[in-house]
């Protein structure tokens, strides 16, 4: 483990979202982007969401009614309406953090709002990150599942055909990642669009044919439904649920097209087409029950059935391609802020710099979802599995909410709190719907959250406190570069790089450079890099250097959490502000540091463990900063934990 390139400690927050800040791109271009990475998970709810609830709405009554499927309707329509467009759409994406949205970048926002209670948002955080990586996984399986069951329609004899297809399909699309999204993602716009478009036509012919469905748009039918089915109204919620799942997109995916367009977007095309959508399907339903075995697909003729089901797997491969890159730019966030150790990052383009790969998280991610596929085989059996993680996340984003607009937005705490209450009752109701489905399949991401937040926490624990038995064990830079500047050893020429975690003390490195080579170079700079509590950095305020004596300088690099650390590009800024910078002729110093446990430490033997397990799986540091590694000496040392 490279310890001495590590980020201070002292910065710990972080945030979310996929790519860039706001492009200059034309509105309705940004628009068309939005409806294709935001809007994928949300916008293929359709081809699941009425029917599972449905069914559960019509367990005890022996067969599907006009009542409950007006219940149900009016449900998901409410849901859409109250969680999305004004949770969402109207309060949270005011929350921004330099324009960056997401729970964590909703974190970053609350921990620098707060002086006490800073490590329970950071816990908060850390539940929220841990609950996203099971959203990564359960989207994709059910996503391209419930499009490819569509085929069954059109004959039963394509039913055995059905998980093999789901599993060729993802193994394409995880198999393209290292190429990089951006040809893929200038078609997910318009094929979105047109999914829009045409889910909402479909809807018409239905909708013409009983117009009784409208009186869905009536909220007391939603709240008598709940009122005269008790618990299997509340069982039911954990399934309505399954139509507002993606909206955290809306928030996360704020950086990377605006407010504005996103709103737009909603408000004008995806909202009304989901809608309309939603009611075409319970018009069906109430029409013909039996239409309950898949009434998305059969609001189409047969003739439309192929191309539909065509369309449909394009759009849920756009929903999971978008859940994917998200969890990239997760993970690239947790580990500038030292939730998790360095992994490989590629960057797959030149100009956009949250276009990026990590092929570790690709594997994982892979293995994690064709188990899915493998073990429920079907999108009903899967959807029990959804929802969990989603409602943690939005209940986690409405507590910290609540800490922004009484903190940040200087909201009296009974105003704040008037606001989200709501949303936090409805989110805290959505939850514990879904906490009944555990044993049908919830368990999945609960275990697979628990095991992200164990390892994000051991992670963190043991880094600081890796940190500060180490800073005990340190030199004072000050104290040594005094006498070294008194009595000097022999010099050399050139320059050398001393990477540290602590700029106050002497680095490890240099002290054992010093020991065993008994030389010095002419120049030597202290080198440390820091995370920022803001998505991104000024280029004037990137690079900070001060003198601390004629062959001593002391520089701190600045990267925001959504920024992918340079140190060599950097560098070279450093030379407007008089450093002689040549790659060339600089030597970087890092220290490797082998980690043993320790007979006391302030974490249980199998934490200890573990976190010397993970720091052995990190990657190297010459390649996270992207150094040249013909110019980068590495001093190992042992050091108990």
């Amino acid at each position: 483990m490279l310890s001495e390139s590590t980020i201070t400690a002292a910065e710990t927050p972080a945030a979310n979202g996929h790519g860039e800040a706001h492009s200059t791109a034309g509105f309705k271009a940004l628009m068309l982007g939005s409806i294709g990475v935001v809007y994928g998970d949300i916008g293929t709810s359709p081809l699941y969401a009425l029917r599972e609830a449905i069914v559960a709405a019509s367990a005890t009554e022996g067969g599907v009614t006009t009542l409950a499927v007006l219940g149900v309707l009016s449900l998901i329509l409410w849901a859409l309406i109250v969680v999305v467009t004004l949770k969402y759409v109207v309060i949270l994406l005011r929350a921004d953090n330099h324009g960056e949205g997401g729970t964590l970048a909703l974190m970053a926002l609350a921990q620098r709002a707060v002086s006490k209670g800073a490590g329970a948002i950071v816990l908060l955080g850390i539940i929220s990150g841990a609950l996203f990586y099971g959203d990564a996984v359960i989207t994709p399986a059910l996503s391209v599942l419930s499009a490819i069951e569509g085929i069954k329609l059109v004959t039963a004899a394509f039913d055995p055909y059905v998980v093999p297809l789901t599993v060729l399909i993802l193994l394409v699309l995880f198999a393209v990642q290292s190429r990089g999204t951006a040809r893929v993602a200038a078609f997910f716009g318009p094929v979105m669009c047109i999914w829009f478009a045409v889910i909402a036509v479909a809807a018409l012919h239905p909708i013409v044919q009983h117009p009784e469905v409208l009186l869905a748009l009536n909220p007391l039918y939603a709240v008598s439904f709940m009122i005269h089915h008790g618990v299997i109204g509340f069982v039911t919620l954990g399934a309505v649920f399954l139509a507002v799942t993606g909206a955290e997109a809306l928030y996360a995916d704020l950086g990377h097209f605006g407010k504005k367009p996103i709103q737009t977007a909603w408000l004008f095309i995806v909202l009304p087409s989901l809608a309309l959508n939603y009611m075409g399907q319970g018009a069906l339903i109430i029409g013909d029950p039996k239409g309950i075995e898949n009434p998305f697909f059969l609001m189409f003729p047969d003739w439309a059935l192929i191309p539909m089901v065509a369309l449909a797997t394009a759009a849920t491969v756009i929903a999971s391609q978008a859940v994917i890159t998200g969890a990239y730019s997760l993970t690239r966030q947790a580990i500038q802020l030292g939730l998790l150790p360095r992994f490989e990052i590629r960057h797959t383009s030149e100009a956009h710099s949250g276009q990026i790969y990590i092929p570790r998280i690709n594997l994982l991610l892979l293995i994690a979802v064709m188990l899915l596929v493998l073990l429920f085989r079907s999108s009903s059996a899967l959807a029990s599995a959804y929802g969990i993680s989603v409602t943690g996340t939005m209940v986690v984003t409405a507590m910290m909410g609540f800490v922004v607009i009484w903190r940040v937005w200087r909201w009296s705490p009974f105003a704040a709190a008037a606001l989200i209450a709501p949303f936090l009752f409805l989110d805290l109701t959505f939850l514990a719907a879904n906490l009944l489905k555990v044993l049908e399949g919830g368990w999945v991401p609960l275990a697979l959250g628990g095991m992200v937040m164990l390892l994000m926490y051991t992670w963190r624990r043991g880094s600081r406190l890796l940190f500060e038995k180490s800073r005990k064990l340190e030199f004072p830079l000050a104290d040594l570069v005094a006498m070294l500047e008194k009595r000097p050893p022999q010099r050399v020429s050139g320059t050398a790089v001393f990477l540290t975690s602590d700029p106050q003390s002497a680095p490890t490195a240099l002290m054992h450079s010093l020991k065993h080579y008994k030389v010095l170079h002419e120049k030597n700079v202290i080198l440390t890099i820091e995370t920022a509590p803001t998505p991104r950095i000024d280029p004037a305020e990137r690079v900070r250097m001060e003198q601390l004596s004629a062959t001593f300088s002391r520089v701190t690099l600045r990267f925001g959490f959504m920024e992918s650390p340079n140190v060599p590009k950097t560098l070279a800024i450093a030379r407007k502000l008089g450093w002689q910078f040549d790659i060339m002729s600089t030597s970087f110093f890092l220290s490797r540091r082998s980690l043993k446990p320790a007979a006391h430490s302030g974490m249980p033997r199998w934490q200890d463990l573990l976190f010397i397990r993970l720091s052995r799986s990190a990657n190297d540091a010459t390649d996270y900063f992207q150094i040249p590694t013909g110019r980068v000496v590495e001093v190992g040392t042992q050091v108990t934990i």
